[in-house]
């Protein structure tokens, strides 16, 4: 016996979400905020680490002298962070080994942050190095750190083919710095290093 036949054209799905609202009207306040567009370089981290200005709205956590902790804007599951070095560069290797021993540190420092903040049951921590791999910034390496919880993946991604997130990147992002708060002297001696 084969496997059912999904329907060619399903009706579109309906996933109420209503505290998206305060993102989709704040999106126009960020763009009011930042004031005149500029060129971006191609890379959002790259746009993000030379604003240091802006890291409150970009959902930065943790900035450094050599690299950043910030949130996702697309994340895989709640609390999902990113870190990277200011200096862009496409694969791990093309780092000199201060500068990989740097990357790591803030990862280092990131797990912590989300122990400390959110007790998840793990955390899926890799890179994706170039496009073929899954790299959505192939020109700027950076580090993904995932919480996972039992049960995260659930009927709705696996049957609806619908990511949940249930909480918003503002909020998401007061938590982590929250944490960092408690965290930060333990971190300051490696971080500044």
């Amino acid at each position: 016996m084969s496997a059912p036949t999904p329907p060619t054209n399903p009706a579109p799905l309906t996933l109420d979400a209503p505290w998206r609202q305060e993102y989709l009207e704040s999106l126009g306040k960020r763009e009011r905020e930042a004031g005149v567009p500029t060129v971006s370089s191609g890379s959002f981290l790259l746009d993000d680490w030379r604003t240091p200005q802006l890291d409150e709205a970009n959902h930065v956590i943790v900035r450094t002298h050599r690299g950043m902790i910030l949130l996702n804007a697309f994340p895989y599951s709640g609390g999902h962070l990113l870190c990277a070095l200011g200096e862009p560069a496409p694969r791990l290797l093309d780092y000199s080994p201060e500068q990989r021993r740097a990357l790591w540190t803030l990862v280092d420092a990131a797990t912590d942050i989300i122990e400390h903040a959110l007790s998840p049951q793990g955390i899926n921590i890799g890179i994706n190095q170039g496009r073929a791999a899954g790299a959505g910034v192939p020109q700027h390496l950076h580090a993904h750190l995932v919480p996972r919880w039992g049960g995260d993946v659930n009927f709705m991604s696996v049957v609806g083919q619908v990511r949940v997130i249930p909480n918003a990147l503002d909020a998401m992002a007061a938590r982590y710095r929250a944490a960092w708060e408690h965290l930060r002297e333990r971190w300051r001696p490696l971080l500044e290093a």
